[in-house]
Parts: structure tokens; sequence; C-alpha cells
């Protein structure tokens, strides 16, 4: 059993609900941050998620509206909040803070001006607290966390001790917890695969087969791995939870609304429709997709498949159409 903890979870969405429960479980106190209008009040008397996850308890979970109550001298602040919004809340947050609790973020993505959740929040926060910083990433779909199934996720710091700590305080009986010091590497797998779900999607709902996924699941490592050398990164990150892990969770799984995103995009409906369905829940990879893009672009690293679902969200292309000149692509090493 890890030492017991104050917790504060910043978003009660799926993923905030699940970890939000994982912490619970191994006794610790947590404070779970809402941002909805009335929907700490709703946690609070329910004592569960009543807008997001709403089939699982969460006993003795205190929520609240107000961030100074969810971090102030708190143990551990854990960000679970859209990548769009992240920096915004960092900065509202850091008055808060004393420099002795642990940092963690599970948020999944890159800014638009190119930043990964790391880089967002050593820009947002004083750098008295870098080095209390850990990131959470791994193939891990909320609803299966939320119902105890067996999970496996890494924790990654610069600080190994830290990260030693992080591991301890979310490992259960059935969530387990690696650690790595490869930020970089774990930071970039988590936002990455959310863009080649949106890609494999795309593919299941214009039915091109098992063997197309296949190979999209594949390149599309190879993509990831290029981005990551380019950025200093382990290659073998990408070989582990953080990369091949979570790129076949989210581009296998019905769960996976960054794949759901693709599917309905072959469907024939718009990037806008599509957003509206999805009831109130973030697919990272829309607007990981163009970030990416100009990072890739920026580095001069060649991702064709980020590309290929850059076109299709952003410049009208048609999924078919793009299918086809990826295939059509000059011949080269499989190493390239």
């Amino acid at each position: 059993m890890s030492e017991t903890l104050s917790c504060g979870v910043l978003g009660a969405g799926s993923f905030g609900t699940a970890l939000a429960s994982v912490l619970l479980e191994n006794g610790h106190d947590v404070t779970l941050w809402c941002y909805e209008p009335g929907h700490a009040a709703e946690v609070n008397a329910e004592q569960r998620n009543t807008r997001y996850q709403t089939g699982f308890a969460l006993d003795g979970i205190k929520a609240t509206d107000d961030l100074e109550t969810a971090t102030k001298g708190k143990d551990l602040v854990l960000f679970v909040s859209p990548s769009h919004v992240t920096q915004g809340l960092a900065k509202a947050v850091a008055p808060h803070l004393d420099g002795t609790g642990l940092l963690v973020s599970a948020t999944k993505g890159i800014e638009s001006t190119g930043e990964t959740m790391d880089e967002v929040l050593r820009m947002a926060l004083p750098e008295h607290l870098h080095g209390r910083l850990a990131y959470i990433s791994g193939p891990s779909f909320a609803f299966e966390v939320l119902g105890h199934k067996p999970t496996a996720v890494v924790v990654a710091s610069r600080d190994e001790a830290i990260a030693e700590r992080v591991q301890r305080a979310f490992a259960t009986s059935y969530f387990r917890t690696y650690r790595t010091t490869d930020v970089v590497g774990v930071e970039l797998g988590g936002a990455v695969k959310n863009i080649i779900a949106i890609a494999t999607g795309l593919c299941d709902g214009l039915e091109t087969g098992h063997d197309a996924r296949a190979a999209l699941i594949t390149r599309g490592l190879a993509e990831m791995s290029r981005l990551g050398a380019a950025m200093g990164a382990s290659p073998m990150t990408f070989m582990g939870l953080a990369g091949m892990g979570d790129l076949v969770l989210t581009c296998c799984g019905d769960l996976s609304r960054n794949r759901t995103v693709g599917m309905r995009l072959a469907t024939g409906m718009t990037l806008d429709e599509v957003t509206a369905s999805l009831g109130g829940q973030v697919a990272e990879g829309v607007r990981t997709t163009a970030s990416t893009r100009d990072l890739a672009k920026k580095l001069g690293v060649d991702m064709p498949i980020v590309e290929a679902v850059w076109r299709i969200l952003y410049d009208g292309k048609d999924p078919k159409g793009t299918v086809n000149v990826l295939m059509g692509r000059p011949l080269k090493s499989e190493r390239e």
C-alpha cells in the first residue's frame, strides 16, 4: 500500500473520473474539480459522476467548482483537462501550489503552437515546480478502468524518484503502473496515436479491411517514432505502453472516440457534425492533427498519414481518394 495522499483531480470527464476512482480505491483523499455549472453539487449528492460514466460509484469523492479548494495543500494534483485548456488551467492554479506536491498530467495532446503538455506545463508553471512534474499514458479506456478491468500504464518523469512516487500512488490490483524517465517519448506516443486512430476509423468506415488497419497501425508507429527521434525520445518508448500499446487500443477499440470520429467522417458527416455527435466528449486527435502536422513540417519529419488526416479534417478532401493517394506514394525502404 502506498502512502495516503490528498489529491486534487482537475477535470471531471470520463478519464478524470476513472483516475479519481483509482486514487479512491487506493485509500487516497480525492477532490474532483468540475468545470460545468452545478456539476460538483450533483457529484457530491450522488457520489458518482452524474454526467460522464454515470454507472460507477465514487464512494468518498468530494467535488468542487473552486480551483483553490481542489489544489491548495494537496499532495498530488492531477491534470485531466482537454489539451487546449491545460495552459490556462495551469496558470490559474499555480498560485495555490506550494512546491511540495506531485504534479501529474494525464492529458494527451500537442498544443496548437507545437508544444507537448510537458512543455505547456513548464511554460505555465513557475520553475520551482518543474521538478515535481510527471505524466501518465498508456492503453486505458475510462470505462474499463472504472470496471476494474486489468490495465497497464506508464508514468514518466525526469526525476525517477518522482515517477516512483506517482507509480505507487496509482498502482492497484487491476491498474498496473510502470515508470520511465523518457517524458518526450511518452508525451508524443499519447498524442500522435489519436491521429492514427482517426485514420484507422476512416478506413474501417470505408470497409478497407483488416490488412489496411494493420498497415496503418504499423506505419503510424513508424511516423510516431520518426517524430520522437527528431525530438530526442528513446526509440524503445514507442515499443511500449505509451507507443504501441496505446496505439493498438485506440485504433482497434470500439470505445475509442478518435476512431469513432474517423468512422463517422467516412459516412459523409462533416467534422462539425461529428464533433456535435460526441455529446460533449473531446476527441483530442482532431486538434492534435493540425498541431502535429505543423510540428513535423518545422522539424522536417515525413508524416504522410498525419498529412492525409489533416487534408480530410481541414482541407475537405475525400476520404476514399485520400486512401488511394497514400497507397500510390513512391515506393521506398520500410525504414524510411
